[in-house]
């Protein structure tokens, strides 16, 4: 189709068509226990909206525009293309230079040394994490799926059905999926956390950054004992550099790793040459002559020497401009519904940045995972183009992978399903296997799995779904993680 068409052809469609343009219902309130009662919106209130001239925008494709260019932006897309929906309709901008791709890939595979096979684009763009096709910037223009990069949105008017984007330009919507996710939490610049040689993950520009940094480290300290510490550590063990892990909390990944569990996963990584510092709280960020980072202090007065720091101390929703379409204050992100919608009608919020009801557990929440950056995504895009009214039902699931270089004489694979409250019973040594499962009020609730099978990983959700009363006390004289597996099978 030519541009023109194009232009006359969304003039139209943004005039007179509501049938995919903007969802009917909304809730009554930013709380989602409340339930969604419909909107009514008049004609007249409608034409209004959408009778606007083909020449005050910037973007062609009107009728849905994605904010954000992540993984929920690239499911997104996917699912608009599989209904027949995204060709000459759909417009994603982003702040990244890069199509979306799969981000778990930039603290696992990314950050090998160069001689064992780093993963790089294209290889990992979106969907292949999931096994779908690879969805490279060719794959967009094909579909007719118009793509902004690297000129994130800084404003937002609700009325008008409007974004302006840094560089000013002015979109236009009918309905609009919010996909910004997170931005790294950063230290301070009076404590040093802007210095030469302190990196932060988020994208492939703070990766490359981080790797060419790692190629001329000798010492480097990874300061936060989760996810982005243990992959980042493991990473950087690779490049066999003198490698530290500094965190206040007393064990590894303490939100959700028993003590028991992080003291083997600390063995390991002993055994890989890494060390730890725990229970330390830090000062500052200390620089050298050349004004390069050089150490980091802590407040007992000590100074780990360091010519690389990489922090990763979490992450907080990208609201930027988007707070006025309502938050949640207690998990952080955008409030919506059980289908992702919020409460200003046409208006939705996927993967990390939404605060949605986990209806499994009955609670609102936030979770920063791509496996539910890429669920929230489909279920999103189904409630807004069908008659698909299921709520969303989503079950906490949560994985790493480390020490997968080559090489390496033991990879390092681990799931958890469910929900980590009560009692936990631990199965098994570490070598080659071991398990932890959660039980609260005799029910099964929560089951993390290391170095399992592929039938044994399929088990886990299912048993974390379920919540299957469990005879702890016959859990706990399992021989081994098969025995106990098995018993946790049998109470299905």
């Amino acid at each position: 189709m030519s541009s023109v068409r194009r232009v006359i052809m969304s003039s139209i469609s943004n005039a007179i068509s509501i049938k995919h343009g903007l969802s009917l219902w909304c809730p009554q309130s930013t709380s989602v226990n409340r339930i969604s009662q419909p909107c009514s919106i008049s004609s007249t209130t409608f034409r209004r909206r959408f009778s606007v001239s083909a020449s005050s925008f910037a973007n062609e494709n009107r009728e849905y525009l994605i904010v954000g260019g992540g993984n929920a932006a690239g499911y997104a897309a996917r699912t608009f293309v599989d209904h027949g929906l995204a060709d000459g309709k759909l417009c994603i901008v982003s702040k990244e230079a890069y199509a979306p791709y799969e981000r778990p890939a930039l603290t696992k595979g990314y950050l090998f040394p160069l001689d064992k096979k780093p993963a790089r684009l294209p290889g990992f763009h979106t969907c292949v994490g999931s096994g779908g096709e690879r969805q490279t910037p060719d794959w967009y223009k094909e579909k007719g799926i118009e793509m902004s990069y690297e000129d994130p949105v800084a404003d937002i008017d609700i009325e008008k059905q409007t974004v302006r984007t840094d560089s000013g330009k002015l979109l236009k919507y009918g309905s609009l999926i919010i996909a910004t996710g997170c931005t790294a939490s950063r230290f301070p610049d009076k404590i040093g956390g802007n210095l030469p040689g302190v990196h932060y993950i988020r994208d492939v520009a703070d990766a490359n950054s981080l790797i060419s940094s790692l190629e001329n480290a000798k010492k480097v300290v990874i300061v936060g004992g989760g996810y982005i510490g243990m992959e980042v550590a493991a990473a950087a063990a690779g490049w066999k550099l003198d490698t530290t892990i500094v965190f206040p909390e007393d064990h590894l990944m303490p939100r959700l790793f028993t003590p028991s569990l992080a003291q083997k996963y600390e063995e390991l990584y002993q055994d890989f040459g890494v060390k730890f510092v725990k229970g330390a709280s830090i000062k500052n960020l200390e620089a050298g002559s050349d004004g390069h980072v050089s150490g980091v202090k802590l407040e007992n007065g000590s100074t780990i020497e360091a010519d690389t720091v990489v922090i990763g101390i979490g992450a907080k929703p990208a609201v930027g401009p988007f707070e006025r379409v309502g938050l949640n204050k207690t998990v952080g992100g955008i409030q919506v519904d059980g289908m992702f919608r919020t409460s200003i009608p046409g208006i939705f919020a996927i993967g990390d940045v939404a605060a949605f009801p986990l209806k499994i557990y009955n609670r609102i929440t936030r979770v920063e995972h791509v496996d539910h950056a890429r669920r929230s995504a489909q279920h999103c895009v189904k409630s807004l183009l069908t008659a698909h009214t299921d709520t969303y039902d989503y079950l906490p699931y949560f994985y790493s992978r480390v020490f997968e270089h080559e090489g390496s004489p033991r990879k390092v694979w681990w799931q958890f399903f469910g929900d980590n409250v009560g009692e936990t019973v631990e199965i098994g040594n570490f070598d080659p296997k071991i398990a932890t499962f959660w039980i609260d009020s005799g029910k099964l609730k929560g089951v993390l799995l290391e170095s399992g099978s592929p039938e044994e990983f399929q088990l886990l959700p299912k048993l974390a779904r379920s919540q299957p009363s469990i005879d702890i006390a016959k859990l706990q004289k399992a021989s081994s993680v098969e025995d106990a597996l098995e018993i946790a099978q049998a109470s299905l």
